[in-house]
């Protein structure tokens, strides 16, 4: 049936020219915006977890940024705890060679006290941005490193820990910790070194640790070194606790302990407690030892008994070969603990922007328009276009052929 009131053809042509010229402007916006989902409209879901991710993004960019910044004052610390090496590598050059008789000690002191001045300009010398890691004003310092999201959509963050190390030599104070046992050994006149010489085959001495002139702090080292091999008890508040004589006892038990664990062939150290703080050494192997020891009080830093070293002396250059030998030990300790998490922030760095790149990806991978297909699109809906178009007008001819009917 025909009307020339309801044109039915006209309407169907109306609403495909009318979903073509959506599907054509949604194609369009496509190919401008680059997006196939460019707003919550175009698709919730997915636009809801591209905008979580590219948040994430956003804030690995944060990180990689807090992780060079860690990498670059790691790397000063590095810098300055391996030169700090060389500078005491050398103050142990000129130590052996005040061991000479026939040597000018005070000349060699001298050199010895500007290489414990450079040392100390490293020390200060060796900040970033004002963050300094060996100067004894740090304990831990934490980079940020990555951020970890669970499955309920929580937000955590993860960091690196960097370890401070204390090569200063800070403010240095005798305690008069050490008394000779009876034998051979040299203790200074303020009683923070002592020296002992143990012939092999039975050469034997002692050395009694004692309540010094100023009570025991947490944070007091007593070092000793045996053969070259280095040990150090530091003293805790629970030690501190247990009262000063207490003390002395800990700190011989620990020191026998840890001489015993270093497996020097023919060495046996006793420690009797029935004579408190009494630590005897006895040399059964087939060379010759020379233990040392030497104090360093709590607020001293890490190298604060380079103060003590004097080689003016036929004592103290004996006494300062010893120590010596614990100082470059501390400090290539230092330089290969900033190595180490050098290299994990590095790595860290490394990952965060391969993840960053990755998440990058993902997010193009959902929301991005395929440019081919969208192209291909566009022109057959531009088709599709002509052809409504051209049918609506066919429709809109319909009702005058009626009037054929009336001639």
């Amino acid at each position: 049936m025909s009307s020339i009131l309801t044109n039915t053809s006209a309407m169907v042509a109306l609403q495909t020219i009318k979903g073509i010229n959506q599907s054509l402007n949604r194609t369009q916006n496509e190919i401008s915006t680059g997006k196939a989902v460019a707003t919550a409209r175009d698709n919730a879901a997915i636009w809801a977890i591209s905008k979580v991710m590219e948040s994430d993004v956003k804030g690995f960019k944060g990180i990689a940024d807090s992780l060079s910044l860690g990498d670059s004052t790691v790397a000063v610390a590095r810098q300055a705890a391996e030169t700090i090496t060389d500078l005491l590598t050398e103050m142990k050059g000129k130590i052996v060679a005040a061991q000479e008789e026939n040597v000018d000690r005070a000349k060699i002191q001298e050199d010895v006290v500007a290489l414990r001045d450079q040392i100390a300009s490293v020390v200060g010398a060796a900040q970033f941005n004002g963050l300094n890691l060996v100067d004894g004003s740090q304990t831990t310092v934490n980079v940020l490193a990555s951020l970890d999201r669970d499955t309920s959509g929580n937000v955590t963050t993860s960091q690196i820990a960097v370890v401070a190390q204390d090569l200063s030599i800070g403010a240095y104070a005798a305690n008069d910790v050490f008394a000779a046992g009876g034998g051979n050994a040299v203790v200074s006149t303020a009683g923070d070194t002592f020296t002992t010489s143990l012939d092999n085959g039975g050469g034997s001495d002692a050395i009694t640790i004692q309540d010094g002139g100023t009570p025991w702090a947490a944070g007091d080292r007593i070092s000793l070194t045996v053969a070259g091999k280095s040990v150090t008890y530091t003293v805790t508040d629970s030690d501190v606790a247990s009262g000063n004589n207490t003390v002395a006892d800990l700190v011989a038990v620990g020191l026998k302990n840890k001489i015993d664990g270093l497996g020097i062939e023919g060495l046996v150290t006793d420690y009797d407690s029935a004579s408190p703080g009494v630590l005897t050494f006895t040399n059964g192997g087939a060379v010759d030892l020379t233990v040392t020891g030497q104090f360093t009080n709590a607020g001293a830093g890490g190298l604060g008994a380079l103060d003590a070293i004097d080689v003016s002396t036929q004592s103290g250059a004996a006494t300062a070969l010893g120590n010596i030998e614990a100082l470059v030990q501390t400090a290539v300790d230092a330089s290969s603990a900033f190595g180490s998490v050098q290299t994990r922030i590095s790595i860290q760095n490394d990952f965060v922007g391969k993840l960053t790149d990755s998440l990058r990806a993902g997010i193009g991978s959902l929301v991005d328009a395929d440019m081919e297909e969208a192209s291909a699109r566009l022109q057959a809906l531009q088709v599709q276009q002509q052809l409504g178009i051209q049918s609506l007008s066919i429709a809109n001819q319909a009702p005058q052929n009626i009037l054929a009917l009336f001639r």
